[in-house]
């Protein structure tokens, strides 16, 4: 028993449970594992060839991007779907663009254009998480792969698997389209454009120090008389930005 646990260090004390069974020995598993903790071997060993799914993401995050759909009711009684895609590391959302309609050819001409906007950016991209929503065709996938970029498809009702961007939709609905009417897609669309720039080039992020994504934080004020800010609105007012004075 102590042999096939030193020399299989992967193995647990159910797999050797089962390779003594096959040998022509009855022992129970709490047997086994009573044995192994005794010998001061961890009776379930970490599977250094295959790290959680928390920790692959924290190891890979420079080059992991994620990608999911949010549906927007409009006032018209249409739905809004649109997609969008996040950076792991520097939180930076990417709104590709939004529709009634996603189908083949729409959601094809978005994951070309996030390729174009990724080199662009000088963004070096090595997965790509999407669910397996059927709008993410066999298509979709294959321009990535052109582009270097695998993509993993989460689990079935497993939102935590991709949940950065989960997260993210929560913050747009919170704080935009959850506060405000929104008559029709290009409406939407002028939105998500104050949105985006909003959210990366100034809203606060715990997960970044209170940084934004594409904007460090600045030097501690030194000299309290002479601080002044500003308030700058976006999107009509429901978004406010506040600025040192010039």
């Amino acid at each position: 028993m102590l042999r096939l646990a030193k020399e299989n260090s992967a193995w647990g004390y159910r797999r050797i449970h089962g390779e003594l069974s096959a040998l022509g020995i009855r022992v129970a598993p709490s047997t086994v594992w009573e044995i192994l903790r005794h010998a001061g071997i961890d009776p379930a060993p970490r599977r250094d060839a295959c790290p959680t799914w928390a920790e692959f993401l924290r190891s890979q995050a420079e080059a992991i991007l994620a990608a999911d759909f949010v549906v927007i009711d409009l006032l018209d009684g249409t739905k809004a779907y649109v997609l969008a895609v996040i950076e792991h590391a520097s939180r930076r959302a990417r709104i590709l663009g939004a529709t009634a309609h996603p189908a083949t050819d729409w959601v094809l001409q978005q994951a070309r254009n996030l390729v174009m906007d990724l080199e662009d950016a000088g963004v070096r991209a090595r997965f790509l998480i999407h669910d397996r929503d059927a709008s993410f065709s066999a298509a979709f996938d294959q321009v990535l792969a052109d582009a270097g970029i695998e993509v993993i498809r989460s689990a079935i009702r497993a939102p935590r698997m991709n949940s950065i961007i989960e997260r993210w939709f929560r913050s747009l609905r919170a704080e935009l389209t959850d506060r405000t009417l929104i008559w029709n897609i290009p409406h939407l669309l002028r939105l998500l454009r104050e949105y985006e720039a909003f959210y990366n080039d100034h809203r606060p992020h715990r997960a970044l120090g209170q940084a934004a994504p594409l904007r460090p934080l600045p030097d501690n004020v030194i000299d309290l008389q002479s601080f002044r800010v500003q308030r700058r609105d976006r999107a009509g007012g429901i978004l406010h930005e506040y600025q040192h004075v010039a």
